[in-house]
């Protein structure tokens, strides 16, 4: 089953089970699948890929705005931001732990060689497609930051 149609699904549970906030959320993310959908054109569907991208992207913009609420001494607003975020993590794939990230980046360094912070470049553009949203580009970023400085000592 596609994105949309576990959205569309889910926006049904919420309606019955009269999750407001659930609902809310939902109906946001399936406004979104069909605006980037409409944006991409009829004859094609949008692409698993594509999808989570849009996801994270949401995801992204809560965090953003929260801290943004938060900066304005806004924190009931910035409270009800995070509180939708675990509804929209729900539809992206699992997170790596840092240990199976650390894994990661360690097999990643030796196949390119990567020895020390100039060849934080090429790890990067390395790592990013093998872990595919499955991890936070910062905390990717981290975690080869830490395994090159301790691989140039």
């Amino acid at each position: 089953m596609g994105l949309f149609s576990r959205v569309t699904a889910d926006v049904l549970a919420a309606m019955k089970a009269r999750e407001e906030d659930k609902l809310s959320v939902l109906r946001m993310l399936k406004a979104e699948l069909q605006k980037a959908q409409a944006d991409k054109g009829r004859a094609e569907a949008l692409t698993e890929e594509e999808e989570i991208v849009l996801v994270r992207r949401l995801v992204k913009q809560r965090r953003e705005a929260a801290e943004q609420y938060q900066a304005g001494g806004a924190s009931d607003r910035a409270q009800k931001e995070l509180g939708e975020i675990p509804f929209l993590e729900a539809y992206l794939p699992a997170q790596l732990n840092d240990e199976e990230l650390a894994a990661l980046v360690k097999t990643e360094a030796e196949k390119i060689g990567a020895a020390s912070s100039k060849d934080m470049g090429k790890l990067m553009g390395a790592l990013i497609p093998v872990v595919a949203g499955r991890a936070d580009g910062k905390r990717v970023k981290g975690q080869a930051t830490a395994y090159l400085s301790n691989a140039a000592k």
